[in-house]
């Protein structure tokens, strides 16, 4: 991250967080400064070293820098989580799905998928292999959708009505109307073109995840830390940090999302409209839970998307031959 971001952690950390202030022992001698500190977690994070290598650049101790680490993840959890880590706001989600629809996937909130992180010291009785259907069962992703808490987006495909937003997903996830897969094997030409379609925008998700591990080698190395709590921490202010950054650096990247706005991009100056009203709390949670997982629109809403795919092929003039 770029030096003014760093320095303004670590002063929201020290107006915060007692810890992050350099104080006087007993005998009347200096602690460590709070830069010193919020340096060593960054470096623990960023290269995924040791505590105990800390000590050669910092001079501070194994459990210090530990201690540094832990603190520096809590303090960034509380101070910045309600900015850098919630749900999309209504004028978030109108622009993503707008990104969307000019991407060819009307209705796409993004992608899902799961990034393991391997456990070095995990004990013998807790040994196991977890996959995407696990992690998803875990996952409190649904759980706002299945209480009714969450906006409901309505669109159209072929003229028929949907009224759930999904996300891009591989082959290992369940036939929900909330998950569009690709097609395994496709045979057609329709079904060829929606797959590459399909792929090619859910790369975006491996892309990110290869980003956060390379920006943070703490998560791409065997973990370290002994407590479950510690690796949830760890890992929630790296996706949180990453977002600062990402903020911060917007300015510096290439405009490729604000191409979508123009009409240029699409053809059409006309953009589909999207209904994004929070409704009451369903009366029967059953039924909310039968959407969800109701695999007869998910082949629907994936038959409509093959549909418009090729639809929008044939809508461009071919070149002819000189």
């Amino acid at each position: 991250m770029r030096k003014h971001v760093f320095l303004r952690i670590v002063g929201d950390l020290s107006s915060n967080d007692n810890y992050f202030t350099q104080r006087v022992d007993a005998a009347y001698k200096e602690g460590i400064f709070p830069l010193a500190k919020c340096t060593t977690a960054m470096r623990m994070l960023a290269y995924g070293v040791a505590a105990d290598a800390v000590n050669e650049y910092i001079k501070i101790g194994g459990t210090t820098a530990l201690e540094c680490l832990r603190r520096f993840c809590k303090g960034v959890i509380q101070l910045y989580e309600h900015e850098y880590l919630r749900a999309p706001t209504q004028d978030d989600l109108q622009r993503i799905l707008h990104v969307s629809e000019m991407r060819g996937f009307p209705g796409m909130i993004g992608s899902i998928d799961c990034m393991h992180w391997e456990w070095k010291n995990c004990p013998t009785a807790w040994e196991g292999t977890l996959n995407d259907i696990n992690v998803l069962d875990r996952s409190p992703v649904f759980d706002d959708v299945e209480q009714g808490n969450t906006p409901r987006v309505k669109f159209f495909l072929n003229q028929r009505p949907y009224d759930m937003a999904y996300y891009l997903a591989d082959g290992i996830y369940p036939s929900y109307p909330t998950f569009v897969k690709s097609i395994r094997l496709p045979q057609s030409e329709p079904d060829k073109l929606f797959a590459k379609y399909q792929e090619g925008c859910r790369k975006d998700i491996e892309r990110a995840f290869g980003v956060l591990q390379a920006r943070f080698k703490i998560i791409r190395e065997p973990a370290r830390m002994w407590d479950i709590a510690d690796l949830a921490i760890i890992m929630r202010s790296c996706i949180i940090l990453h977002n600062m950054i990402v903020e911060d650096e917007r300015d510096t990247y290439a405009q490729h999302w604000t191409d979508y706005d123009q009409s240029e991009a699409s053809g059409s100056s006309t953009p589909q409209p999207f209904s994004t009203e929070v409704l009451p709390v369903f009366a029967n949670h059953m039924r909310a839970r039968s959407e969800l997982r109701d695999s007869k629109v998910h082949h629907e809403l994936q038959a409509d998307l093959v549909n418009t795919h090729m639809g929008k092929i044939r809508d461009v003039p071919k070149l002819k031959r000189l």
